[in-house]
């Protein structure tokens, strides 16, 4: 810190600030502030959030993204993020931040981007507020805390402009991305044997888990009665998530097997996902393959489902899509029969495999030509520079 910094007490240096809840933000936000650090060398870039955005070049200020598949119970998460968000309102004091942003946890990180709207800097939104699916009385908050929403689903923007909020789409990390198909033909040889190939993913986090792998075992069970020569493959996300199912179970299934961390090998592999409803379904979509989807509840949960989400589909590929193209059970408190059904009308006639698939190529050309990090990044360099979005 110079001298005059010292006597004012703020570091007078221009510096860019990240904050991120969830291990999925710490994800998105990383390739981002690569590059922004490429078109801004100059400028200081912390964070609150986790290895990656380190890795990526900020300064981590607090650890605030770390896995939380198998993390404290929801009351100690509130205690933590106001923890947080006490150090931050202290910290701000100390530097001059030209921009926050504000990556995913919209419950976090509004308090935040008050905090740092009064302090002078322009707020930018990483992944849009799900605002259309629930919670349309905070579009007025989301409208007085940013600048810009970048959004990583193509019908948000226009969503959002509507509202007088301004809003770009960027892409999606998970749609825009490279897949070595080299490296995933010799990861493929390791998988199951049998035919057909479905594969299990159930969820990321642990409520998830323990909601929805039961059932998604009697699905499998129900279909390899169908189809006796079927492999099933169960792909779980992390360790902790594979120790968990590994207790949901405790004995597999004939035929159902389970790997960690091989995402797009074992999409690659599977004829038939049975998936439960999140960005998950987009990595299948990006790779076309037919699909399930599921997120079962709790009947209070279900109908609370009814008078709160104002969308008529849940899963990511039909709210691109504007329809449904895939069978959705999402919300869902009922039985496996019902998911059985569709699943083995998909398996029965390879027609029914081939137009979803087509159906998918669509939802996939929304993202052609899209490069998520570098637009986020040129769009922050200009709103810093100009005060305007474009």
């Amino acid at each position: 810190m110079s001298e005059e910094e010292a006597a004012s007490g703020r570091e007078a240096h221009p510096s860019i600030l990240f904050t991120a809840f969830e291990p999925s933000g710490d994800a998105l936000a990383a390739p981002v502030i690569t590059a922004l650090r490429e078109h801004l060398p100059g400028v200081r870039v912390y964070a609150w959030g986790g290895p990656k955005m380190e890795n990526a070049g900020a300064t981590l200020v607090g650890e605030s993204a770390k896995n939380a598949a198998m993390g404290p119970s929801s009351l100690g998460k509130v205690a933590r993020v106001r923890r947080e968000i006490r150090r931050i309102r202290s910290w701000s004091r100390a530097y001059r931040v030209v921009a926050h942003v504000a990556v995913d946890s919209p419950a976090a990180n509004f308090p935040i981007c008050r905090i740092m709207r009064r302090s002078g800097a322009r707020v930018v939104h990483l992944v849009a507020p799900q605002l259309w699916a629930w919670g349309r009385w905070r579009v007025r908050k989301l409208r007085a805390l940013t600048d810009l929403v970048l959004c990583v689903l193509p019908f948000e923007e226009q969503w959002f402009r509507e509202r007088d909020i301004p809003a770009r789409f960027i892409g999606h990390p998970r749609m825009n991305r490279k897949i070595d198909k080299d490296a995933l033909k010799g990861q493929i040889g390791g998988l199951p044997q049998g035919s057909p190939r479905i594969a299990i993913f159930p969820g990321s986090r642990a409520h998830e888990v323990r909601a929805n792998m039961r059932m998604l075992a009697r699905v499998f069970i129900e279909l390899h009665g169908r189809h006796s020569g079927a492999a099933g493959l169960i792909v779980a996300a992390n360790p902790e998530i594979a120790k968990l199912v590994r207790k949901k179970l405790k004995v597999f299934p004939s035929a159902l097997h389970m790997v960690t961390d091989q995402l797009d090998a074992s999409i690659a592999w599977s004829d038939l996902c049975l998936a439960v409803s999140g960005t998950v379904t987009l990595d299948i979509a990006r790779q076309q393959k037919p699909m399930v989807g599921v997120y079962k509840t709790s009947v209070l949960a279900w109908l609370g489902s009814k008078l709160i989400l104002r969308t008529p589909h849940r899963l990511l590929p039909n709210l691109i899509a504007g329809r449904e193209i895939v069978p959705e059970f999402v919300p869902y408190c009922d039985g496996a029969m019902p998911i059985v059904k569709e699943a083995h009308r998909i398996l029965l006639d390879s027609k029914n495999s081939a137009i979803q698939a087509q159906e998918l190529a669509h939802v996939c050309q929304r993202f052609v030509n899209m490069r998520p990090a570098e637009l986020a990044a040129r769009r922050i360099v200009t709103l810093i520079a100009t005060g305007n979005v474009d």
